[in-house]
Protein backbone atom coordinates (compact mmCIF):
# COMPACT_ATOMS: atom_id res chain seq x y z
CA UNK A 1 0.00 0.00 0.00
CA UNK A 2 2.96 2.07 0.81
CA UNK A 3 4.84 1.49 -2.45
CA UNK A 4 1.60 2.28 -4.16
CA UNK A 5 1.02 5.91 -2.82
CA UNK A 6 4.79 6.49 -3.02
CA UNK A 7 4.47 5.72 -7.33
CA UNK A 8 1.20 8.20 -6.95
CA UNK A 9 3.23 10.73 -5.20
CA UNK A 10 6.35 10.40 -7.70
CA UNK A 11 4.32 10.89 -10.67
CA UNK A 12 2.34 14.16 -9.28
CA UNK A 13 5.79 15.13 -8.95
CA UNK A 14 6.56 14.68 -12.33
CA UNK A 15 3.42 15.54 -13.69
CA UNK A 16 4.37 19.02 -11.49
CA UNK A 17 7.83 19.60 -13.14
CA UNK A 18 6.52 19.04 -16.37
CA UNK A 19 3.67 21.89 -15.47
CA UNK A 20 6.58 24.07 -14.64
CA UNK A 21 9.16 23.63 -17.80
CA UNK A 22 7.11 25.93 -20.04
CA UNK A 23 7.46 28.77 -17.82
CA UNK A 24 11.42 28.50 -17.27
CA UNK A 25 13.32 31.19 -19.83
CA UNK A 26 15.96 29.71 -21.64
CA UNK A 27 19.30 31.06 -20.75
CA UNK A 28 21.27 32.52 -23.68
CA UNK A 29 24.96 31.65 -22.95
CA UNK A 30 27.65 34.19 -24.83
CA UNK A 31 30.49 32.31 -26.10
CA UNK A 32 33.29 33.87 -24.74
CA UNK A 33 37.24 32.59 -25.39
CA UNK A 34 40.64 33.10 -25.90
CA UNK A 35 41.64 33.45 -29.11
CA UNK A 36 45.76 33.28 -29.70
CA UNK A 37 47.48 34.70 -32.76
CA UNK A 38 50.81 34.30 -33.55
CA UNK A 39 51.75 37.86 -33.89
CA UNK A 40 55.51 39.35 -35.06
CA UNK A 41 57.63 40.71 -31.79
CA UNK A 42 58.65 43.40 -34.69
CA UNK A 43 56.90 45.63 -37.02
CA UNK A 44 58.56 45.93 -40.06
CA UNK A 45 58.86 48.32 -43.01
CA UNK A 46 58.50 51.14 -40.71
CA UNK A 47 58.59 54.41 -42.42
CA UNK A 48 61.68 56.69 -40.97
CA UNK A 49 58.90 59.49 -41.89
CA UNK A 50 57.54 61.23 -38.87
CA UNK A 51 53.38 61.23 -38.30
CA UNK A 52 50.87 58.83 -39.99
CA UNK A 53 49.71 59.21 -43.40
CA UNK A 54 46.11 57.43 -42.85
CA UNK A 55 45.47 60.74 -40.76
CA UNK A 56 45.87 62.99 -43.80
CA UNK A 57 42.81 63.66 -46.40
CA UNK A 58 42.45 62.43 -49.77
CA UNK A 59 43.43 66.02 -51.18
CA UNK A 60 46.82 66.08 -49.71
CA UNK A 61 48.21 63.06 -52.06
CA UNK A 62 47.27 64.14 -55.34
CA UNK A 63 48.46 67.51 -57.13
CA UNK A 64 46.58 66.91 -60.24
CA UNK A 65 43.66 69.61 -59.86
CA UNK A 66 41.21 67.25 -63.00
CA UNK A 67 41.88 63.99 -60.75
CA UNK A 68 40.27 66.06 -57.57
CA UNK A 69 37.81 67.09 -59.97
CA UNK A 70 36.92 63.63 -60.76
CA UNK A 71 37.28 62.11 -56.69
CA UNK A 72 34.71 65.11 -55.82
CA UNK A 73 31.90 64.07 -58.18
CA UNK A 74 32.45 61.07 -57.41
CA UNK A 75 31.57 61.55 -53.81
CA UNK A 76 29.04 63.75 -54.72
CA UNK A 77 27.15 61.24 -57.01
CA UNK A 78 28.06 57.81 -56.66
CA UNK A 79 25.51 55.33 -56.38
CA UNK A 80 26.86 53.76 -53.44
CA UNK A 81 27.98 56.43 -51.43
CA UNK A 82 24.30 57.82 -51.50
CA UNK A 83 23.14 54.69 -50.21
CA UNK A 84 25.72 54.57 -47.42
CA UNK A 85 24.31 58.08 -46.59
CA UNK A 86 20.68 56.83 -46.31
CA UNK A 87 21.94 54.14 -44.28
CA UNK A 88 23.62 56.62 -41.80
CA UNK A 89 20.38 58.91 -42.01
CA UNK A 90 18.38 55.65 -41.07
CA UNK A 91 20.48 54.26 -38.39
CA UNK A 92 20.54 57.99 -36.56
CA UNK A 93 16.89 58.12 -36.78
CA UNK A 94 16.45 54.82 -35.49
CA UNK A 95 18.66 56.49 -32.19
CA UNK A 96 15.73 58.51 -32.09
CA UNK A 97 12.80 55.73 -31.94
CA UNK A 98 15.04 54.10 -29.52
CA UNK A 99 15.15 57.09 -27.46
CA UNK A 100 11.31 57.26 -27.85
CA UNK A 101 10.30 54.71 -26.97
CA UNK A 102 12.29 55.13 -23.30
CA UNK A 103 10.20 58.29 -22.83
CA UNK A 104 6.45 58.52 -21.85
CA UNK A 105 3.87 58.43 -24.31
CA UNK A 106 1.32 60.51 -24.76
CA UNK A 107 -1.90 60.23 -26.66
CA UNK A 108 -4.98 62.41 -27.24
CA UNK A 109 -7.98 60.58 -27.60
CA UNK A 110 -11.86 61.39 -28.30
CA UNK A 111 -14.69 59.11 -28.92
CA UNK A 112 -18.16 59.16 -29.79
CA UNK A 113 -20.17 55.96 -29.12
CA UNK A 114 -24.05 54.51 -28.31
CA UNK A 115 -24.61 51.71 -26.79
CA UNK A 116 -28.02 50.02 -25.66
CA UNK A 117 -27.62 47.64 -22.95
CA UNK A 118 -30.21 44.75 -22.19
CA UNK A 119 -32.78 45.43 -19.62
CA UNK A 120 -31.92 42.31 -17.37
CA UNK A 121 -28.27 43.07 -17.21
CA UNK A 122 -25.99 44.92 -14.66
CA UNK A 123 -26.35 47.94 -16.57
CA UNK A 124 -29.59 48.02 -18.17
CA UNK A 125 -31.04 47.31 -14.66
CA UNK A 126 -29.10 50.26 -13.34
CA UNK A 127 -30.61 52.63 -15.79
CA UNK A 128 -33.85 51.70 -15.42
CA UNK A 129 -33.69 52.19 -11.82
CA UNK A 130 -31.79 55.41 -11.44
CA UNK A 131 -32.64 58.56 -12.93
CA UNK A 132 -30.97 61.38 -14.01
CA UNK A 133 -32.31 63.65 -11.52
CA UNK A 134 -36.40 64.08 -10.01
CA UNK A 135 -38.35 63.11 -13.50
CA UNK A 136 -35.66 62.57 -16.07
CA UNK A 137 -34.77 58.90 -17.27
CA UNK A 138 -31.12 57.86 -18.69
CA UNK A 139 -31.80 57.76 -22.67
CA UNK A 140 -32.15 55.05 -24.46
CA UNK A 141 -30.11 53.97 -26.28
CA UNK A 142 -27.45 55.91 -24.08
CA UNK A 143 -24.76 57.98 -25.49
CA UNK A 144 -21.32 58.24 -24.54
CA UNK A 145 -18.93 61.42 -25.06
CA UNK A 146 -15.34 61.05 -24.32
CA UNK A 147 -12.13 63.65 -24.54
CA UNK A 148 -8.84 63.72 -23.00
CA UNK A 149 -4.92 63.07 -22.31
CA UNK A 150 -3.45 59.44 -22.01
CA UNK A 151 0.13 58.73 -20.77
CA UNK A 152 1.92 55.27 -20.49
CA UNK A 153 5.34 54.78 -19.22
CA UNK A 154 7.21 51.46 -19.10
CA UNK A 155 9.67 51.16 -16.38
CA UNK A 156 12.88 50.25 -17.83
CA UNK A 157 13.66 47.93 -14.68
CA UNK A 158 16.16 45.23 -16.54
CA UNK A 159 17.98 48.01 -18.75
CA UNK A 160 16.54 46.98 -22.10
CA UNK A 161 15.06 49.99 -23.30
CA UNK A 162 18.57 51.76 -22.70
CA UNK A 163 20.90 48.76 -23.93
CA UNK A 164 18.63 48.68 -26.94
CA UNK A 165 19.32 52.60 -27.36
CA UNK A 166 22.91 52.20 -27.33
CA UNK A 167 22.27 48.95 -29.63
CA UNK A 168 21.34 51.85 -32.58
CA UNK A 169 23.66 54.12 -31.04
CA UNK A 170 26.76 51.61 -32.19
CA UNK A 171 25.51 50.57 -35.09
CA UNK A 172 24.84 54.07 -36.06
CA UNK A 173 28.78 54.25 -35.57
CA UNK A 174 29.35 51.14 -37.69
CA UNK A 175 27.27 52.56 -40.70
CA UNK A 176 29.64 55.95 -40.56
CA UNK A 177 32.90 53.96 -40.39
CA UNK A 178 30.86 51.58 -43.22
CA UNK A 179 31.43 55.17 -45.41
CA UNK A 180 34.68 56.12 -44.60
CA UNK A 181 35.33 52.77 -45.94
CA UNK A 182 33.51 52.83 -48.90
CA UNK A 183 35.26 56.83 -49.66
CA UNK A 184 38.61 54.65 -49.31
CA UNK A 185 37.69 52.11 -51.91
CA UNK A 186 36.26 54.60 -53.63
CA UNK A 187 39.24 57.11 -53.84
CA UNK A 188 41.66 54.73 -54.42
CA UNK A 189 39.87 53.12 -57.37
CA UNK A 190 39.36 56.25 -58.74
CA UNK A 191 43.03 57.40 -58.64
CA UNK A 192 43.79 53.99 -59.65
CA UNK A 193 42.22 53.66 -63.12
CA UNK A 194 43.14 57.46 -64.02
CA UNK A 195 46.95 56.90 -63.72
CA UNK A 196 46.31 53.73 -65.52
CA UNK A 197 44.35 55.85 -68.25
CA UNK A 198 47.52 58.23 -68.37
CA UNK A 199 49.93 54.81 -68.98
CA UNK A 200 47.53 53.89 -71.70
CA UNK A 201 47.39 57.07 -73.58
CA UNK A 202 51.20 57.34 -73.09
CA UNK A 203 51.60 53.64 -74.40
CA UNK A 204 49.22 54.39 -77.62
CA UNK A 205 51.40 57.67 -78.34
CA UNK A 206 55.07 55.60 -77.97
CA UNK A 207 53.24 52.95 -80.09
CA UNK A 208 51.93 55.46 -82.89
CA UNK A 209 55.41 57.29 -83.10
CA UNK A 210 57.02 53.43 -83.28
CA UNK A 211 54.67 52.64 -86.29
CA UNK A 212 55.61 55.89 -88.00
CA UNK A 213 59.11 54.98 -87.44
CA UNK A 214 58.49 51.02 -88.92
CA UNK A 215 56.71 52.75 -91.83
CA UNK A 216 60.15 54.34 -92.59
CA UNK A 217 62.07 51.55 -91.90
CA UNK A 218 59.88 49.93 -94.76
CA UNK A 219 60.18 52.24 -97.07
CA UNK A 220 64.00 51.93 -96.64
CA UNK A 221 63.99 48.56 -97.11
CA UNK A 222 62.34 48.65 -100.20
CA UNK A 223 64.72 50.99 -101.43
CA UNK A 224 67.41 48.47 -100.95
CA UNK A 225 65.34 45.64 -102.39
CA UNK A 226 65.21 47.77 -105.35
CA UNK A 227 69.30 48.16 -105.10
CA UNK A 228 69.24 44.28 -104.44
CA UNK A 229 70.86 44.79 -100.95
CA UNK A 230 67.73 43.01 -99.03
CA UNK A 231 65.07 40.77 -100.40
CA UNK A 232 61.48 40.22 -100.11
CA UNK A 233 61.58 38.41 -96.94
CA UNK A 234 63.29 41.35 -95.00
CA UNK A 235 60.50 43.25 -96.54
CA UNK A 236 57.67 41.50 -95.58
CA UNK A 237 59.29 40.87 -91.84
CA UNK A 238 59.27 44.88 -91.41
CA UNK A 239 55.38 44.84 -92.97
CA UNK A 240 54.39 42.04 -90.38
CA UNK A 241 55.63 44.00 -87.57
CA UNK A 242 54.20 47.20 -88.56
CA UNK A 243 51.01 45.37 -89.02
CA UNK A 244 51.18 43.51 -85.64
CA UNK A 245 51.51 47.13 -83.71
CA UNK A 246 48.47 48.70 -85.81
CA UNK A 247 46.75 46.02 -84.44
CA UNK A 248 47.89 46.77 -80.77
CA UNK A 249 46.85 50.28 -81.43
CA UNK A 250 42.89 48.70 -81.48
CA UNK A 251 43.60 46.97 -78.51
CA UNK A 252 44.79 49.75 -76.79
CA UNK A 253 42.10 51.69 -77.76
CA UNK A 254 39.61 49.63 -76.24
CA UNK A 255 41.43 49.52 -73.23
CA UNK A 256 41.20 53.33 -72.80
CA UNK A 257 37.10 52.94 -73.62
CA UNK A 258 36.54 50.02 -70.76
CA UNK A 259 38.73 52.66 -68.32
CA UNK A 260 36.86 55.64 -69.33
CA UNK A 261 33.71 53.67 -69.08
CA UNK A 262 34.94 52.05 -65.26
CA UNK A 263 35.40 55.73 -64.16
CA UNK A 264 32.25 57.57 -65.50
CA UNK A 265 30.51 54.62 -63.70
CA UNK A 266 32.45 54.95 -60.56
CA UNK A 267 31.83 58.88 -60.86
CA UNK A 268 27.96 58.19 -61.70
CA UNK A 269 27.36 59.89 -64.46
CA UNK A 270 26.85 58.23 -68.60
CA UNK A 271 29.73 57.69 -70.35
CA UNK A 272 31.89 60.92 -71.63
CA UNK A 273 35.47 61.70 -72.58
CA UNK A 274 38.18 61.98 -69.49
CA UNK A 275 39.83 65.13 -69.13
CA UNK A 276 43.59 64.41 -68.46
CA UNK A 277 46.97 65.23 -69.31
CA UNK A 278 48.82 62.62 -70.13
CA UNK A 279 52.17 64.59 -70.01
CA UNK A 280 52.10 64.44 -66.46
CA UNK A 281 52.26 61.13 -65.95
CA UNK A 282 55.98 60.69 -66.66
CA UNK A 283 56.71 63.49 -64.36
CA UNK A 284 54.32 62.40 -61.22
CA UNK A 285 56.04 61.97 -58.16
CA UNK A 286 54.29 59.19 -55.61
CA UNK A 287 54.84 60.81 -51.61
CA UNK A 288 56.19 58.81 -49.34
CA UNK A 289 54.30 56.86 -46.81
CA UNK A 290 54.60 56.96 -43.00
CA UNK A 291 52.68 53.72 -42.05
CA UNK A 292 53.00 55.15 -38.19
CA UNK A 293 52.72 52.74 -35.59
CA UNK A 294 50.62 49.07 -35.68
CA UNK A 295 48.66 50.49 -33.03
CA UNK A 296 47.67 53.75 -35.47
CA UNK A 297 46.95 51.30 -38.54
CA UNK A 298 44.32 49.73 -36.78
CA UNK A 299 42.97 52.98 -34.72
CA UNK A 300 43.02 54.68 -38.57
CA UNK A 301 41.10 51.42 -40.18
CA UNK A 302 37.38 51.94 -40.95
CA UNK A 303 36.43 48.55 -41.46
CA UNK A 304 37.78 47.32 -38.28
CA UNK A 305 36.62 50.26 -36.35
CA UNK A 306 33.35 49.00 -38.14
CA UNK A 307 33.55 45.13 -36.87
CA UNK A 308 34.18 46.88 -33.37
CA UNK A 309 31.39 48.71 -32.96
CA UNK A 310 29.27 45.72 -34.79
CA UNK A 311 30.55 43.46 -32.18
CA UNK A 312 29.52 45.80 -29.16
CA UNK A 313 26.27 45.76 -30.67
CA UNK A 314 25.91 42.16 -31.09
CA UNK A 315 26.95 41.59 -27.22
CA UNK A 316 23.86 44.90 -26.20
CA UNK A 317 21.46 42.92 -28.26
CA UNK A 318 22.11 39.62 -26.17
CA UNK A 319 21.21 41.55 -23.28
CA UNK A 320 18.17 43.06 -24.68
CA UNK A 321 17.01 39.71 -25.81
CA UNK A 322 17.66 38.26 -22.31
CA UNK A 323 15.64 41.37 -21.06
CA UNK A 324 12.61 40.16 -22.98
CA UNK A 325 12.04 37.05 -20.61
CA UNK A 326 11.78 38.89 -17.57
CA UNK A 327 8.58 40.81 -16.33
CA UNK A 328 7.94 44.15 -17.50
CA UNK A 329 6.34 46.85 -15.40
CA UNK A 330 4.34 50.31 -16.54
CA UNK A 331 2.70 53.05 -15.38
CA UNK A 332 -0.49 53.99 -16.86
CA UNK A 333 -2.48 57.26 -16.55
CA UNK A 334 -5.58 59.63 -18.03
CA UNK A 335 -7.21 62.54 -17.61
CA UNK A 336 -10.69 63.67 -19.07
CA UNK A 337 -14.22 64.32 -19.15
CA UNK A 338 -16.69 62.12 -20.49
CA UNK A 339 -20.74 62.43 -20.33
CA UNK A 340 -23.70 61.44 -22.04
CA UNK A 341 -25.14 64.59 -22.95
CA UNK A 342 -22.20 66.95 -25.10
CA UNK A 343 -23.56 69.81 -23.42
CA UNK A 344 -22.59 68.15 -19.79
CA UNK A 345 -18.94 67.05 -21.62
CA UNK A 346 -17.21 70.53 -19.86
CA UNK A 347 -19.06 70.30 -16.84
CA UNK A 348 -16.51 69.91 -13.62
CA UNK A 349 -15.96 68.18 -11.58
CA UNK A 350 -18.93 65.86 -12.64
CA UNK A 351 -17.85 64.98 -16.18
CA UNK A 352 -14.39 64.77 -14.40
CA UNK A 353 -12.76 61.35 -15.36
CA UNK A 354 -9.24 60.07 -14.16
CA UNK A 355 -7.31 56.93 -14.07
CA UNK A 356 -4.18 55.53 -12.56
CA UNK A 357 -2.54 52.33 -12.67
CA UNK A 358 0.65 50.55 -12.31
Amino acid sequence: MNTTKTKSLNILWALLCLQLLPACAPLLQQAKGVVELDTPTHFQHQSKEPGNTAEMEWQAFFDDPQLEALIDNALAHNQEVKIAMQNIHMANNEIASRKGEYAPFLSFKSSAEVEKAGRYTRNGAVEANTDIRPGEEFPDPLPNFMVGLFASWELDVWKRLRNAKDVAVFEYMATVEARKFLVTQLVAEIANSYYELMALDNKLKNLEENIQIQTQVVGIIRKLKEAARANELAVKRFEAEVQKNKSQVYVIRQAIAETENKLNYLIGRRPQPIVRDATRFASFEPKVMANGLPSQLLNNRPDIKQAEHELEATDLNVQVAKAKFYPSFGMNAGLGYQAFNPLYLVSTPQSLTYSLSV
